[in-house]
């Protein structure tokens, strides 16, 4: 062949229909042997000479063979491969060897055979692909028709047809490795030499290297290392040696556009030639090329695919990177949010580059530089538009905590956008700002001097110490330098040594510094004896000082710059005087600086170095610490998340504070403790990994901390830390706490996680003859009636200790929770609905028990603490009597004759105010007397206190009484079914049965209904009414006394009456009939709030029984929700929650009451109102239905708010109304609102009500068109015109397909017109009514013109 234009030739290349051989074979018509021979035929050509290719006939018939290679099978295909690669390579290592020793005439001689090969490879590459891909569909295809004859196996006949046909399958991914093994050593070759222009050189170049990119778009090919390795090889040769670089620029940047799979290899290959090749030039002009690049919001693939790049080539070459982040920063401001998260991740690349391995080219103070700047960045970063880029900014954060350089300064910088960062409104964000914090906990560089604990009042303390010996210090220094006396001279030496003082300062720095390295370096081992002591309670003394003035304004600095004020403080040391600066004029006096002067001066210097050092170091952990503290607050709220992930991450922050004994986690791990009742126990997934429960994490963490053994301890002391942790868990617990630490207790004793040695233990404790503390005893019984929930035995073995101890002793309390832990001999076993049998133990009346039960609430008592002792002591009775009502009796005649006892008595005494709240939540103002008036105690010889015990026993054994009818009522029925199934037993064995029989079966079964009609009259008119009854003669007492306030003047008395008259409400419907305005009264005119929260709780109970009763009457229930009392109010909340949503009550428009409570000053109500509703959205349309009753009790009238939080409270109930259907029925009655109101305060109400729907649909927008002629007139209202702008926004904003854009258009100038028709009218209305009040005035002017002339005539 004379020539071979290789430009030429790959023009026509490109439309393979139109590409001409000139000595074409058509391979489609030729048979197989036929083709074989003719590839034979060439192959021997070229075997014999690489150079037989510029044979036209040779070339000719491996051109023919490629253009109709989807003819060709497996096995030619590889011989075809293996004849190129195998000439190709002969042909480049003669020319490699003619190009070193032969003249240029001869080396040219191998320009068309290298590119015919080049040719035939790029053909090859393109051609083996569709073969791959057409082979695969006719095996596809063909696959279903032949249907082989089975042998006896059962396999196919075929089987070894099938697998000889495998081994001849064309296997293109196997071959690409060594193809690319070939183009390596095309690219060895000294290729300017052999072309001499540049054109020809990169023609080839591109011929050669074009089937590696078409290689790289493959994804499945790239995930194989060997292929993965040999396309960089090939590129990067062709870059560094053959000036591939601006065609490479090209095709990363293309490959980068158009394939996301090729972002991480494309930052590989520029490492591999930034590295390997010392080639970083094509890296840059790649990054410079991005960095001029915009990207649009709208764009998903292109931003994410380059922000992948950028991270990962800042991953493996983050110099390179660092040299261009000034231009790269400009994506900082990117719309497109995957950008901004790239240069995110780069920056904390290039920190941790900086940071970790030092540059010979950059000084220290130049990296020191780049650093803070970049920290800035990144800080700067936390208040992103894009949640996605806060998260990322955080995670950064929190993985260059682990870096060895702890950067104080920066920390503190970073602690602060975390506490930030817990109150931003995406919760993934403060999710990792919850992660932040742990991480900068637990790396903390404050570990070298103390052990790494950060409790705040110890670094307090450690500060104010440092401080006063530095004053000391100080004074000594200066004494030893400076004379007494000092003049105006002085303020000029001060001025020099503070100049002095800042270049000591800089030094003081630079050790700083190199002491915080040591601090992060130590800090690990510190830590790990700290996470050793982790479950060992401190316990901090009550007296703690508080830091000083002086130590608080330090330690609030929050960037800790001491400098500035250690300069102040510095004073003029000997160590300056000794340099050659002359002694000033009255300062200083030389001939008093002695040898041992000096020394000593010398000595204090070093001293004072030192204590500046720790200063600042304090003065940073204390900043640290507060910090923290600060967040605590908002970590604590996010346990309530409704984020699962979130609350998980609140849990192991508590955790970890809790190990480093951070003064608020105690309260964190209590607060914990409430999720144990989360209901949500299975393993979720995110991001692939396994999530534990809440719960279960919860319980995990309460382990660690308290319950799992410490490793090198002694097994008894493991026991008793263990005891010791569980007790001191319910030191000053609430009632809610308690409730959820025993279904934790419970969980665990099930689960069989408490070892038996503890739970002999806490019995050792209990029943310990030693003088313990009464919050410890009271503790161990808790706990032990928490146990015993789980497994009765616990208690059931030792009932006689429990008597002996918990009611031998004076300490009511203990009682009390003594009683509560003999209940539990009942286990905890929940009745079934609609079940008969009854598992509960019944004891003997002559039970000893009962008889300990029965003194300690007969023994007189004048504390509090006894009505919380004799509440339980009756449930006792009633949980474990087989006849309570016996014991009761006796009680109640013994209570009343002590209570009407006719002696004479002196002055009743103060109750003692041990207790703190009693068992109905009573907290009785101590300060006031517990006795009547003076008249009245003349005319009075009862006791108040004993009357007020009588009463509360009397009304507990009324509601218990109640509960032991039911289960009366359930053993009669549970017997008469027992003989019922032994007759029918009876009745089958027999031969024959009656007719009779049959219908006597068929009349049985009105016996049960006949049981609860019985039960029901003794509860109704016999426990009230009968004159047999002990309980009738005490009701019309309580009524007197409840509706005597004036006679009965004692709080104690009245708290008692009320409560006892509450609880007989609820007995009897016509007893709760006749008297319940009664307690409606005193509800309303009671002054005392413990009174009006214990009635407020009892109408939820009379509500249970008798609902419509209190629904007639729940005008007065709402009232407690206006309450001056934060705790009526919030009882009142609750009881109507309760009631509400379980469907006891009809709302009837005091839902607007409700809604008021949602900007409650006092968060607790506000998230109890906040719940309230979320409960019940899930109601069908509760609150849609509810809805314009709301807006008109908060708008207008006497209950209306302010606009703001009218506004707010809406903006929270509009987000519960969904449904279009809904939305687009409030659209249109909150329009005819507008016709009815003439007052603009509605108006504006209105208006930002209907702004406050999605108008997601085209028929809301229609409704609201529709509407116009009732609020045109009302346009010309600022306010008003501006909602229905925001509305027409929210409008446009929707991407629905239908959206009428022609009508809203259209609607929106005719609110303009309107509104400009409005304000013309509003204009004439105020024209008219001023020319009215100048006609007016005029007119009087003249009547009073007419009238003076007659005045002035009299004179």
């Amino acid at each position: 062949m004379d020539s071979f234009e290789l430009q030429e030739e790959l023009q026509n290349l490109q439309d393979l229909s139109t590409y001409e051989v000139p000595n074409e074979h058509d391979i489609p018509s030729m048979d197989t042997r036929s083709v074989t021979q003719l590839l034979e035929t060439a192959v021997e050509a070229l075997a014999e000479s690489s150079d037989a290719i510029a044979d036209p006939n040779v070339f000719d018939a491996y051109r023919s063979l490629l253009k109709y290679a989807e003819a060709l099978q497996g096995s030619l295909m590889n011989k075809l491969l293996d004849s190129i690669s195998s000439a190709c390579q002969a042909q480049v290592d003669a020319t490699a060897r003619d190009v070193d020793h032969e003249d240029q005439q001869t080396v040219a001689a191998h320009k068309m055979p290298l590119e015919m090969y080049a040719f035939l490879l790029n053909w090859f590459v393109g051609a083996a692909e569709k073969v791959k891909a057409s082979g695969g569909e006719e095996n596809a295809a063909a696959a279903p028709p032949p249907r082989a004859r089975r042998g006896r196996g059962g396999k196919a006949g075929t089987s070894r047809q099938a697998a000889k046909k495998n081994t001849e399958e064309w296997t293109w991914i196997e071959q690409i490795p060594q193809t690319l093994g070939i183009i390596s050593k095309v690219l060895r070759l000294k290729t300017q030499r052999i072309w001499v222009t540049t054109v020809e050189r990169d023609t080839f170049i591109n011929c050669i290297t074009r089937p590696v990119y078409h290689i790289t778009e493959s994804e499945a090919y790239m995930k194989l290392q060997p292929i993965r390795l040999g396309a960089y090889k090939v590129i990067c040769l062709a870059v560094k040696h053959h000036g591939h670089a601006l065609a490479a620029q090209i095709s990363i940047m293309q490959s980068l556009q158009y394939y996301e799979h090729l972002s991480e290899p494309m930052a590989e290959c520029l490492t591999v030639l930034a590295k390997e090749f010392d080639h970083a030039q094509l890296a840059d002009e790649i990054l410079r090329e991005i960095a001029a690049k915009s990207f649009s919001a709208q764009d998903s693939k292109g931003p994410r695919a380059f922000s992948r790049f950028l991270v990962r080539l800042a991953e493996l070459t983050p110099r390179v990177v660092l040299r261009k982040i000034s231009i790269l920063l400009s994506h900082l401001d990117s719309e497109s949010y995957p950008m901004r998260i790239a240069i995110v991740e780069v920056i904390g690349c290039l920190i941790r580059e900086l940071a970790t391995s030092s540059d010979l080219t950059t000084d220290e103070q130049q990296t020191q530089k780049q650093l803070e700047g970049l920290y800035e960045l990144l800080l700067e970063r936390t208040l992103d538009l894009s949640s996605y880029v806060r998260t990322k900014v955080i995670a950064v954060l929190a993985r260059l905590c682990d870096l060895p350089v702890k950067f104080p300064k920066q920390r503190l910088a970073v602690t602060r956008a975390a506490v930030e960062s817990l109150e931003d409104k995406a919760s993934s964000v403060r999710k990792a700002a919850v992660m932040l914090l742990v991480k900068l906990i637990v790396t903390h560089p404050y570990g070298l001097m103390h052990g790494g604990l950060l409790g705040l009042a110890e670094w307090e303390e450690r500060y104010k110490n440092v401080c006063s010996e530095l004053q000391v210090v100080e004074g000594v220094v200066g004494r030893a330098v400076e004379r007494d006396e000092g003049d105006d001279d002085a303020e000029e030496g001060d001025d020099e040594t503070r100049e002095k003082g800042k270049d000591e300062e800089g030094d003081d720095e630079d050790e700083e510094m190199d002491e915080d390295e040591e601090f992060g370096e130590s800090s690990h081992k510190k830590r790990k004896k700290a996470s050793s002591k982790k479950a060992k309670r401190r316990v901090m003394s009550d007296d703690e000082m508080d830091v000083d003035e002086e130590a608080e304004a330090a330690a609030e600095v929050e960037d800790v710059k001491m400098e500035d004020a250690d300069d102040m403080d510095t004073p003029r040391t000997p160590k300056k005087s000794k340099k050659g600066k002359k002694p000033r004029k009255s300062e200083l006096d030389m001939a008093a600086l002695n040898n041992e002067q000096e020394a000593l001066a010398a000595l204090e210097s070093n001293q004072l170095l030192h204590l500046r050092l720790r200063k600042r170091y304090y003065a940073e952990g204390l900043s640290f610490i507060r910090q923290v503290e600060e967040g605590m607050k908002t970590v604590k709220r996010l346990l309530a998340s409704t984020n699962k992930l979130e609350v998980l991450e609140a849990i192991e922050f508590f955790r970890v504070a809790f190990e480093y004994h951070f003064d608020g986690a105690e309260a964190g791990i209590k607060q914990m403790l409430h999720l144990i009742w989360t209901k949500d126990n299975n393993a979720t997934s995110e991001d692939g990994k396994e999530v534990k429960g809440v719960r279960s994490r919860l319980l995990e963490c309460y382990r660690s901390l308290y319950f799992d053994p410490i490793p090198d301890m002694e097994p008894k002391q493991q026991i008793n830390r263990i005891a010791k942790n569980m007790i001191e868990l319910t030191y000053d617990a609430t009632l809610a706490e308690l409730t959820s630490l025993e279904e934790m207790m419970r969980s665990m004793m099930q689960d069989g996680q408490v070892h038996n040695d503890v739970i002999m233990k806490l019995w050792q404790v209990y029943s310990s003859d030693r003088p313990l503390p009464k919050a410890q005893r009271r503790g161990t019984v808790i706990i032990l009636g928490m146990l015993a929930l789980a497994k009765r035995s616990v208690v059931a073995d030792r009932v006689e200790t429990l008597v002996r101890v918990g009611l031998g002793k004076a300490d009511l309390t203990l009682a009390r929770y003594t009683c509560v832990a003999l209940q539990r001999l009942n286990g905890s076993a929940k009745k079934v609905k609609g079940s008969l049998l009854d598992k509960s133990l019944r004891l003997d009346m002559d039970n000893a028990l009962f008889r300990k039960l029965q003194d300690a609430i007969e023994k007189p008592c004048r504390s509090k603490e006894w009505f919380g002792m004799a509440e339980q002591a009756i449930n006792t009775v009633y949980a474990l009597g087989e006849r309570p009502d016996v014991l009761c009796d006796s009680l109640i005649k013994n209570l009343t004759r002590r209570a009407f006892d006719q002696q004479p008595r002196a002055k009743t005494p103060q109750p003692s105010n041990s207790g703190t709240v009693d068992a109905e939540g009573s907290r009785e103002d101590t300060e006031e007397t517990s006795v009547q008036s003076q008249p009245d105690e003349e005319k009075d010889t009862g006791d108040a206190w004993t009357l007020s015990q009588l009463l509360f026993v009397v009304g507990h054994v009324a509601v218990k009484h109640i509960v032991y009818l039911e289960l009366v009522e359930r053993e009669w029925k549970r017997q008469k079914h027992e003989k019922e199934l032994a007759e029918k037993l009876a009745e089958r064995n027999s031969p024959r049965r009656s007719k009779d029989q049959e219908e006597l079966d068929q009349v049985a079964g009105n016996a049960e209904d006949e049981i609860g009609d019985r039960i029901a009259a003794i509860r109704e008119i016999e426990l009230l009414y009968s004159p047999d009854s002990l309980l009738s003669i005490y009701g019309p007492m309580v009524v007197h006394i409840c509706g005597s306030p004036h006679k009965f003047k004692n709080r104690t008395l009245r708290a008692a009456a009320t409560l006892a008259f509450s609880k007989f409400l609820c007995v009897s419907s016509k007893f709760c009939d006749e008297h319940h305005a009664l307690l409606f009264k005193i509800l309303e005119t009671s002054k005392d709030p413990i009174i009006r929260s214990n009635i407020v709780i009892a109408l939820g109970d009379v509500a249970v029984s008798f609902s419509n009763i209190v629904d007639e009457n729940s005008n007065e229930l709402y009232k407690g929700l206006s309450d001056i009392d934060l705790v009526v109010k919030k009882n009142t909340l609750m009881v109507l929650t309760h009631l509400i949503l379980n469907g006891m009550i009809k709302v009837k428009g005091q839902l607007g009451e409700m809604a008021k409570c949602l900007e409650d000053e006092d968060e607790r109500i506000a998230d109890l109102a906040k719940l309230f509703f979320s409960e019940l959205s899930t109601k069908e349309n509760a609150i849609y239905n509810n809805l314009p009753d709301v807006i008109s009790h908060l708008s207008v009238g006497a209950h209306a708010v302010e606009e703001p939080v009218f506004q707010s409270t809406m903006r929270y109930i509009f987000s519960f109304i969904e449904k279009e259907k809904q939305a687009e029925n409030i659209v249109e009655k909150l329009c005819q609102r507008f016709r009815l109101t003439e007052d603009p305060r509605q108006w504006r109400d209105i208006a930002f009500c209907l702004s406050l729907l999605p108008f997601k649909s085209e028929r809301s927008v229609k409704k609201l068109i529709e509407g116009l002629q009732f609020y045109r007139d009302k346009l010309h209202e600022e306010t008003v015109f501006s909602r229905f702008q925001e509305i027409l926004t929210k409008a446009r904003s929707n991407k629905s397909a239908n959206k009428p854009d022609a009508e809203l258009n259209e609607f929106e100038n005719i609110l303009e017109e309107h509104r400009r028709q409005g304000e013309e009218d509003q204009a004439f209305e105020k024209r008219v009514e001023n020319k009215k009040a100048a006609a007016k005035k005029r007119a009087t002017r003249r009547s009073t013109f007419h009238i003076a002339p007659p005045i002035l005539c009299m004179y």
